[in-house]
């Protein structure tokens, strides 16, 4: 019955896309929902953004291994996220009425700048695509029973014709209906669980020292590790496709800010509920996490709940992931086919780059699947995608948001010697985590281009004060 539930969710979801597949004449409607969403469809589709397999799945992991200090990076660093952009950048982006992330780096820097930006975002969701297939793949594994790669294959199929059907108008539209649904299932499970466990003090006594220690310790390099899991995706997801197409499709300036804020809000507080639940599933259940840790709270709710809340629980989870899974397929294929495909074909009609971004949406897919049958952790997986886009691109749209200075050269300096810096840092195993070894570079060589080439300062209204 569970089975027959979750494919007929699936199918749903399915039906969803081929629904809203009829309001898209155009790209701006494919990859922006035609810049229309109301506020509770926009903060929706915001918060879902990240609350997918990893805020799930992989955070409560990390969170019963490695205590607070462990999830920093998600869900405090992604709500720190969500924050910095209501705050610093969705109204400068929602004014440029612009499609993809990297034309703003058209605008500001020039077309170099722009492909060289493309280069760089496309492949940057590959992991984070991979993480949400494998987990897709985890969860219908325990549902249906397949062999994981038969369940990353349909999972994979029904990304692609879900995304490719109605683009960003059906994630919206799912983005709400699984909202409701993923709070209303991890409040119901995490009240029985707190009757059950008895009240927060067990956990508490049961938890190892310093489980519930929210900062590290006095020495430099725990500040610096620290640092840098507050700004993985805090500062590394800030330049990402996805996060921009939730901002631009908001039906006004006002309510993407406001939506942005909503969002961090939900997220900060709704994602403690797997914290919570997976605490308390450990503590209850510790045999369960033995051979994947990962699945902890799927184990549990499929041993120690009725039918109906399994029912909730694995709907709101499957369609988490596979909205989440969309966007992050369609990001990379809109910046693949508007600003790679059309830089060199700037004759491409509206359709044509349609037809494109919808190609490119099963090619990116195919590269994932592959990368998802072959790891394992999805929290690693997450964490190598905000790392490559923190290095390579967040000083470029910082500077060139907000400081004049900032010139072409700056930002491929910036670009390259970011990304090869981290690369390097990775394959020596540096003391420090290598993200900040690629940060400071990337600060370094925009710094030098602008000294460098001080013809390139910008009067451009995109730096003036909002």
């Amino acid at each position: 019955m569970l089975a027959f539930s979750i494919i007929a969710y699936l199918l749903f979801n399915l039906g969803i896309g081929l629904w809203a597949s009829r309001r898209i004449t155009t790209t701006a409607d494919f990859v922006l929902a035609g810049r229309s969403l109301p506020l509770f469809l926009a903060a929706s589709a915001t918060f879902a953004t990240w609350f997918g397999s990893e805020t799930i799945m992989g955070a409560p992991t990390e969170f019963i291994e490695h205590g607070f200090l462990g999830i920093i990076e998600d869900p405090f660093g992604a709500a720190l996220c969500l924050f910095l952009v209501g705050m610093f950048f969705a109204r400068r982006f929602y004014k440029m009425n612009i499609i993809t992330f990297c034309d703003f780096f058209s605008i500001r820097y020039g077309r170099p700048a722009e492909l060289f930006s493309a280069l760089l975002i496309i492949p940057s969701y590959f992991s984070w695509i991979a993480a949400q297939l494998l987990a897709m793949g985890i969860v219908l594994k325990v549902v249906l029973g397949w062999p994981l790669t038969e369940c990353i294959l349909l999972s994979s199929v029904v990304v692609i014709f879900y995304t490719i059907w109605g683009g960003m108008w059906s994630i919206s539209i799912t983005d709400f209906i699984q909202t409701v649904m993923i709070i209303a299932g991890l409040l119901i499970v995490a009240v029985a669980l707190y009757l059950k466990v008895g009240g927060f003090k067990p956990l508490i006594d049961a938890a190892p020292k310093d489980f519930f220690r929210a900062y590290p310790q006095f020495t430099f390099k725990a500040s610096v590790e620290y640092f840098a899991a507050w700004i993985t995706i805090g500062l590394g997801s800030i330049p990402q496709q996805d996060v921009f197409q939730r901002v631009m499709s908001a039906k006004s300036a006002d309510i993407s800010v406001k939506s942005t804020l909503l969002s961090s809000f939900m997220y900060l507080t709704i994602a403690l509920l797997p914290l919570f639940i997976g605490l308390c599933g450990h503590h209850l259940y510790p045999e369960l996490g033995q051979e994947d840790p990962q699945m902890i709270i799927p184990n549990m709710i499929l041993l120690h709940t009725g039918l109906p809340l399994q029912i909730l629980f694995f709907g709101a989870l499957v369609s988490a992931i596979l909205s989440t899974t969309s966007s992050a397929v369609m990001a990379p294929a809109a910046v693949l086919g508007e600003n790679v495909i059309k830089f060199f074909k700037p004759d491409l009609t509206d359709k044509q780059l349609l037809s494109i971004i919808r190609l490119s949406i099963i090619i990116i897919t195919g590269i994932c699947i592959f990368m998802a049958s072959t790891r394992e952790s999805i929290f690693e997986l997450v964490a190598e995608s905000s790392a490559f886009s923190l290095v390579c691109l967040f000083v470029p749209l910082a500077c060139g948001l907000y400081w004049k200075g900032a010139n072409q050269l700056g930002c491929i300096l910036s670009m390259i010697s970011g990304l090869i810096v981290w690369i390097i840092s990775v394959r020596l195993g540096t003391e420090y985590p290598p993200m900040i070894y690629g940060l400071l570079a990337s600060i370094i060589a925009m710094v030098a281009g602008a000294l460098f080439d001080k013809s390139g300062v910008s009067d451009d209204p995109i730096i003036s004060k909002p």
